[in-house]
């Protein structure tokens, strides 16, 4: 068994993927000093290059912003607007949208911009979402395949010159130096876009064929050059701090969870879908030791809004968090049981951190809180 290591300054283990430490054992999120270093009004002055260029070309729309609803995409669309662009926001309309979901889109929407609501036939998705669930250990690969392949294929398809993402992963969480610059490529795909490196292609079987997951295809960058559109990270001229997009969103009119978060630290992330993205956080437990709520308490210690201690403290009170509720959800929505979906994860707890004691309960060794409660 391998004991976790753990970064002296925010809380995330090394089994995180992309994770890596300097000599004085802190992960990415050195990625602060890093921040504080670039040249934030020499990056605002690139993007109004690009804006100037993007317009020039004469478009119907200047760009595509792929937009669930959220805050990053309100804060995108805010962005764009402001400086002057024509955006066509597109979204992957997930199966499980929430009500608060629709409520935000529909706010988003409001800002004034024509808008393309994407539905994938409920069949295909539905079988696609179990089969990626028992083969990789995710429900949410199709999610992250279609988010990112359908504003793409619309870009090209109607002549759009320009598609503008969020944050850049990549930098923002730890990744290949090489791919922390403005531009989305396809590489970046593979790596950072939370499909365990698979494609449409991958997928395709006697269940699912090619033409079923047409929707879920990535354009490939000679499809995109011949098509002239570039895809590039808001991220990267603007300073990303979850926090400050929120306060930009809830500005314009965008709502938070009240109450507890739905997953996490943050009430005002993961609010437009009921299950998919709650479950896919979760299943970071049997996989990698940690979950959603380490990953936003990483990111409020990096902007100095709480020391380790305090996110600590935090997470023993908040324990492992199962969602049961969702799981109850998904799968009603796939039509199997409770049991047959711990069947389906259970072989996706890693072996190199978990064991189980004389009791016959899983645990991790070294864990990073020692009076934890392993039920």
């Amino acid at each position: 068994m391998t004991s976790l290591r753990y970064c002296s300054r925010c809380v995330l283990p090394s089994t995180r993927p992309g994770l890596s430490f300097d000599d004085h054992g802190n992960c990415n999120c050195a990625t602060g000093k890093v921040k504080a270093s670039i040249d934030w009004t020499a990056r605002e002055s690139a993007f109004r290059d690009l804006v100037a260029a993007t317009r020039a070309k004469g478009a119907p729309y200047d760009c595509i912003i792929p937009v669930s609803g959220g805050k990053d995409s309100t804060w995108q669309t805010i962005m764009c607007l402001e400086y002057g662009l024509k955006p066509l926001c597109v979204t992957w309309r997930t199966p499980a949208r929430s009500p608060l979901g629709q409520a935000n889109l529909d706010n988003l929407i409001g800002l004034g911009v024509d808008h393309i609501d994407f539905s994938i036939n409920p069949v295909v998705e539905r079988r696609f979402m179990l089969k990626t669930l028992e083969r990789l250990g995710s429900p949410a690969i199709p999610m992250h395949l279609a988010l990112f392949a359908i504003p793409l294929a619309v870009a090209r398809r109607f002549g759009i010159p320009l598609v503008v993402w969020g944050e850049n992963s990549a930098f923002e969480y730890g990744g290949d130096d090489a791919l922390h610059g403005p531009r989305m490529t396809r590489n970046w795909l593979l790596k950072h876009g939370v499909t365990n490196g698979t494609t449409a292609e991958d997928w395709v079987d006697d269940d699912l064929t090619a033409r079923d997951l047409e929707p879920y295809r990535w354009p490939t960058d000679a499809e995109l050059e011949e098509g002239a559109v570039q895809a590039v990270f808001l991220g990267h001229f603007f300073e990303w701090d979850p926090v400050r997009s929120f306060e930009v969103a809830k500005g314009r009119g965008f709502r938070a969870l009240e109450g507890r978060p739905k997953t996490g630290y943050y009430g005002f992330a993961d609010v437009d879908d009921e299950f998919i993205i709650t479950i896919h956080h979760w299943l970071k437990w049997y996989k990698f030791g940690f979950t959603r709520l380490w990953d936003n308490l990483s990111l409020e210690i990096r902007n100095g809004r709480l020391s380790r201690e305090e996110a600590i403290s935090i997470i023993a009170g908040r324990g492992e968090e199962k969602p049961d509720p969702e799981i109850d959800l998904f799968c009603s929505y796939t039509g199997i049981t409770r049991d047959r979906f711990f069947q389906m994860i259970e072989k996706f707890r890693n072996p190199r951190i978990w064991n189980k004691d004389q009791a016959g309960r899983w645990k991790i060794g070294d864990f990073l809180i020692t009076d934890w409660n392993w039920s």
